[in-house]
């Protein structure tokens, strides 16, 4: 069977001055994800060696590197599903660990429930042997600067974070780095998503977006396909944006014109961001309505493309 991997790194405004260094980041985890599938590694396993590999890169919003909350904190979201039995774990709003999607995959594995929270989720990392951290291990500079400046009043930073940048607030744009996820298609025909965020700049304290539910961000099934979405959380909980492209794929629409018809819906509510997915034929894409999304995707067919801008590269 046909084996493919999409990723991606956020669907945001990705000022100019970080386009090489997300192109860079995609490919390293785009690479990875291929070589691992071509040794022969379930989706699963690919899925979760991707993700944690950006959650571990402090340019993306996952893991280290992500935002700080409107108290100054970092919460944590993720999920993970298994397309063949329709399995799936995920964790939300969870503090002091390093990589929530090993955490999503021990609730999916370990656990009777599919969503676990808070101290609730801290609890069951401990009873799992799944790491934590220090807090201030998961900070990075640009992040805590951008904190400081919504507290000291550049509110524009939020309102920018999805839209089109104008001339005034290209040099100033928020940092908003991205969500990442990826999508898996082994030689079985398993198809499994996953999907990890530090949430959207100064969040209320206890906010949840799309990534860690199930349908709304991240969506599998084997026998139709998998997607992991990013942008604006409330705008993708509200149309189920994973679940719905999916089913669109089961009526029979075509890979992308499923997902520009999932974006259409998206705008309906006022929404942007973007999403990856792969078929039941291994099949792979990528759409977004923010002005730019780092994705990559990879298939025997078309090899390995990478790219944050409109168009992608082909990589050697």
């Amino acid at each position: 069977m046909k084996v493919a991997l999409a990723v991606h790194g956020g669907a945001w405004n990705v000022p100019d001055d970080d386009l090489q260094d997300h192109q860079a980041g995609i490919e390293r985890s785009l690479r990875h994800g291929w070589q691992l599938l071509g040794a022969g590694a379930s989706a699963l396993d690919a899925v979760t060696s991707v993700v944690q590999l950006l959650e571990d890169d402090p340019l993306f919003n996952a893991g280290t590197g992500s935002h700080l909350n409107r108290l100054g904190k970092v919460e944590l979201d993720a999920s993970i599903m298994e397309g063949n039995d329709l399995q799936a774990g995920a964790v939300a709003a969870v503090e002091r660990i390093r990589n929530p999607i090993l955490l999503a995959r021990a609730v999916l594995e370990r656990s009777e429930h599919v969503l676990l929270v808070g101290k609730g989720a801290r609890r069951f990392a401990r009873e799992n042997e799944v790491p934590e951290c220090r807090a201030r291990d998961l900070l990075i500079g640009r992040a805590r600067e951008t904190y400081l400046r919504i507290r000291a009043g550049e509110t524009d930073l939020i309102a920018t974070e999805f839209a089109p940048r104008d001339e005034s607030s290209a040099k100033t744009g928020p940092e908003h780095m991205g969500t990442v996820g990826a999508v898996a298609r082994d030689s079985s025909g398993c198809i499994v998503a996953a999907t990890s965020t530090g949430g959207t700049l100064d969040k209320y304290p206890g906010r949840v977006g799309d990534s860690p539910l199930i349908g709304s961000g991240t969506y599998a099934d084997s026998r139709l396909g998998g997607a992991s979405c990013t942008g604006w959380g409330e705008g993708i909980i509200r149309v189920v944006m994973a679940k719905s492209t999916i089913d669109r794929i089961s009526a029979g629409d075509e890979l992308t014109a499923a997902a520009d018809a999932a974006l259409d819906n998206l705008a309906r509510v006022g929404g942007r961001g973007g999403m990856i997915l792969i078929d039941h034929d291994g099949r792979p894409a990528a759409a977004f309505n923010t002005p730019r999304m780092a994705r990559g995707l990879a298939c025997a067919e078309h090899g390995l493309r990478a790219g944050v801008d409109a168009s992608m590269e082909r990589l050697a």
